[in-house]
């Protein structure tokens, strides 16, 4: 099995990319910083991955991701999944005051990662197989006033992977959304309080992620529970929802 990880770096996507190790898949890593991307490989051959690349690349700054995607593949010899795990948190309160801080959030985890996920749904069709798996998030369901912007992209990125699972209906190919509610990861070291049974660690998530890319529906909560959570927030009147400090 052979493997891309765009944003390798991720906490989630690490602890994706050791159980592909442990199967014995060959990896591809891709992201900005290749010291760390080095120390990842490393540690996967040691899980048992037979070959790890690696790519140091802007996911975010990609200037043609059909290019960059086509040469991934092709330092693989193929590829069967794809996991786009890349984003950023970002500032609420600075994307609200700042339109080029607002867009730099909306670039990073919307639109770059919409075209990344568009040019592996092209990748995929032709070939006729393979899985395309994008980490969404439950602040894409319903805007928050916490997080409303990042919720935004991640509102329309889950919109998009589902159009392409729409798209692939048929034809051989599958995506995914993965949306996990919050979790235990550098992203988060600002918040208060990271305890709870709310909270995962990326192991779990990681542990969905992988599944997803095998079976399921074109939207997988992580953990699962977040899917009727997320159900009652959505179905909440607006004022019962706007008095809740969330």
């Amino acid at each position: 099995m052979k493997i891309i990880v765009l944003g390798a770096t991720s906490a989630i996507a690490e602890a994706t990319a050791r159980l592909y190790a442990g199967e014995g898949a060959e990896l591809l890593l891709v992201g900005r910083q290749g010291e760390r991307l080095a120390a990842i490989a490393a540690d996967l051959r040691l899980r048992g991955a037979p070959r790890v690349e690696i790519a140091t690349c802007d996911l975010a700054q990609a200037s043609d991701a059909m290019a960059a995607l086509a040469s991934f593949g092709a330092t693989l010899g193929g590829v069967d999944h794809v996991l786009i795990a890349y984003g950023i948190l970002g500032d609420q309160k600075a994307s609200e005051g700042d339109l080029a801080t607002a867009g730099a959030n909306l670039g990073v985890n919307f639109t770059s990662a919409a075209l990344w996920a568009l040019a592996v749904a092209e990748m995929l069709e032709r070939q006729g197989h393979g899985s395309l798996v994008v980490l969404g998030s439950v602040a894409g369901d319903r805007g928050r006033r916490a997080n409303f912007v990042y919720g935004a992209a991640k509102s329309g990125l889950g919109t998009l992977v589902e159009g392409i699972a729409h798209r692939f209906v048929g034809s051989g190919p599958r995506a995914v959304v993965v949306k996990p509610g919050p979790v235990i990861t550098p992203m988060t070291e600002g918040f208060a309080n990271r305890k709870g049974l709310l909270w995962a660690t990326p192991e779990t998530v990681a542990a969905i992620v992988r599944r997803a890319a095998d079976c399921g529906g074109p939207v997988v909560y992580a953990p699962w529970f977040w899917r009727w959570i997320m159900l009652v927030i959505r179905l909440l009147p607006a004022r019962v929802f706007n008095r809740l400090d969330i």
